[in-house]
């Protein structure tokens, strides 16, 4: 992360890291609907710590849960000091997008999500929470 990017203490701004995280959300709903995608929400983002100039960050990336033609992606930002090969986990964030057809309308042909780990299992069972409280 450079200069720019940051505060006068020299941290990284929590919309920085947001707007990586959206891209990155969107490029995994694009591998996974293989059609453009577009943000419908950001439902959660938890800063944990502070992101410094001069870290790398990495940002991993899951589809979480299929409802139609939106999906839920999990992000996961780790920041790296490179000089030390320190990894911290400074952010989480679900991003809701959804899936676009030739028109700009909602794609309803986007293939389902296979849960054939626990951990996905788990993972789709709480998108599906946060997706009903987001309802309320």
């Amino acid at each position: 992360m450079m200069p720019a990017e940051a505060n006068a203490a020299g941290n990284v701004h929590g919309g920085v890291t947001l707007q990586l995280c959206d891209e990155a959300a969107g490029t995994a709903a694009m591998r996974h609907a293989r059609r453009r995608v577009a943000t419908v929400r950001v439902s959660e983002v938890t800063f944990t710590q502070p992101v410094a100039v001069g870290e790398l960050l990495t940002l991993k990336t899951s589809v979480n849960a299929v409802f139609g033609s939106s999906m839920e992606i999990g992000v996961r930002v780790e920041a790296e000091d490179l000089e030390t090969g320190n990894i911290r986990h400074t952010t989480s964030a679900y991003v809701v997008m959804v899936a676009l057809d030739d028109d700009g309308k909602p794609a309803r042909d986007i293939p389902q999500l296979e849960t054939d780990t626990p951990e996905a299992e788990r993972r789709e069972r709480e998108a599906q929470g946060r997706r009903e409280r987001s309802a309320l």
